[in-house]
């Protein structure tokens, strides 16, 4: 087995362990979550020394989803925010694009509307640039862009969305 193969594994691994503290709550939720961010955190490690940019950026955007799940939100977005920036020098526009749209989930849910709608208009030229986006991450990004503009009142144009 390669190291690729164990950072692939150690992310699905992690996922996995992710999805099952949904329907979990207290000790139980918080520690499969923990569990899944020692996973994570190996993978990151191990794509730092030998893995791809593209695992790199996969692996910290996985660990930043843990990271907001266990309420630790700075480290959450800088870890978006790296994420995004390995994926602007790979220049797989599809993956950049899903990562912004999350950075600006989280930056909607601090309460910082500006940096939010910033995200979610270049995720959405990314997706709407490329010539077969995936449905359910375009579709995703519109409907947070949407609520964006719910909240901010300006319910036109969530209409429009």
């Amino acid at each position: 087995m390669t190291e690729t193969d164990d950072v692939v594994d150690l992310m699905k691994r992690a996922w996995s362990t992710r999805r099952k503290s949904f329907p979990t709550s207290g000790s139980e939720k918080n520690a499969l979550i923990k569990k899944a961010r020692t996973d994570l955190e190996d993978a990151v490690a191990l794509c730092r020394k030998n893995g791809t940019p593209s695992q790199l950026a996969q692996a910290i955007h996985l660990l930043a989803n843990v990271e907001h799940d266990l309420g630790h939100n700075s480290t959450a977005e800088a870890l978006w925010e790296e994420a995004v920036t390995v994926c602007r020098t790979v220049g797989e526009p599809l993956h950049l694009a899903h990562k912004i749209r999350h950075l600006g989930d989280l930056r909607k849910y601090l309460g910082r509307f500006e940096q939010a709608e910033a995200c979610y208009e270049e995720a959405l030229n990314l997706y709407r640039t490329h010539e077969d986006p995936p449905k359910l991450d375009f579709a995703n990004a519109i409907c947070a862009y949407a609520h964006l503009m719910e909240v901010t009142n300006s319910p036109q144009e969530s209409l429009m969305l």
